[in-house]
């Protein structure tokens, strides 16, 4: 049975696993199809053009991408509370970090948002052209990405990152680093907490690529507490670490191994 209380049937579980290749493969068509227009835009236009532009497409592709893993693959995402921030002017927005999916699912929902990327995806051949069109901050050179972050957020934009700096390892959330606070404290701009809770920890850290998922899998975000600019980041990012360690979902060791 799975934890729902649904009986496993081998035929449940041949759709589980059709679920998972239809969901990673309509994830890479779409960022295939968008590739092209990427990298030819990238040059051409001017950054206040082609970062808005690049931005907008990977929202609503997401949002497409979302819908989809809903009609296909019996999944439930439950993202109403992000619509409250598309309004709400510049701010860090700081996430837990169970899944892969996270990311897709906060942008879905911020037209205008900057994610702060491991730079070995920026690099990536599949997602590094779109994300450089939409200004996305590499993650590899500190002093770098902190300015960077600061130019975004004073330009009007929302700038996603997990203060973690991978997927939780240990939930209910690992050591958080100071990037958050930094970026807000230079800014001068509020830190938005998101809460983010799956069914199961799909495509979390412990969880293979290509194992499939149990589904049905529900998927939630929460708008969290939000803080004002720091004055002192570690000090911050030790208080916002405490934050999490309370409020971020937390899973059996079963599920999420």
């Amino acid at each position: 049975m799975t934890e729902r209380g649904m009986v496993r049937t081998p035929l449940w579980g041949a759709y589980e696993a059709f679920a998972m290749i239809a969901g990673l493969g309509a994830l890479a068509v779409l960022c295939l199809a968008w590739l092209p227009f990427a990298m030819l835009l990238t040059p051409l236009l001017p950054r206040r053009i082609g970062r808005p532009l690049g931005r907008v497409v990977i929202s609503r592709g997401f949002r497409a991408y979302l819908r989809f893993l809903e009609l296909a693959c019996a999944s439930r995402f439950d993202l109403a509370e992000l619509d409250r921030l598309r309004d709400a002017g510049p701010l860090v927005v700081a996430a837990n970090h169970p899944s892969l999916l996270d990311a897709v699912m906060i942008v879905s929902r911020l037209p205008n948002a900057v994610c702060v990327m491991k730079a070995s995806l920026l690099d990536n051949i599949l997602f590094g052209a779109a994300a450089r069109l939409a200004g996305y901050i590499r993650n590899d050179a500190p002093l770098e990405m902190i300015l960077g972050a600061r130019g975004e957020l004073e330009r009007g934009a929302q700038v996603v990152i997990f203060p973690e700096g991978t997927r939780t390892s240990r939930f209910p959330i690992d050591r958080c680093q100071p990037a958050a606070g930094l970026m807000a404290q230079r800014a001068k701009v509020p830190v938005q907490t998101l809460l983010i809770d799956f069914s199961t920890p799909y495509l979390g850290k412990a969880w293979p690529l290509f194992r499939p998922p149990v589904l049905p899998l529900s998927c939630r975000i929460r708008l969290g507490r939000r803080f004002p600019p720091p004055n002192d980041a570690a000090l911050f990012a030790a208080e916002l670490e405490a934050y999490f360690s309370v409020e971020a979902p937390t899973y059996p060791a079963s599920a999420a191994a």
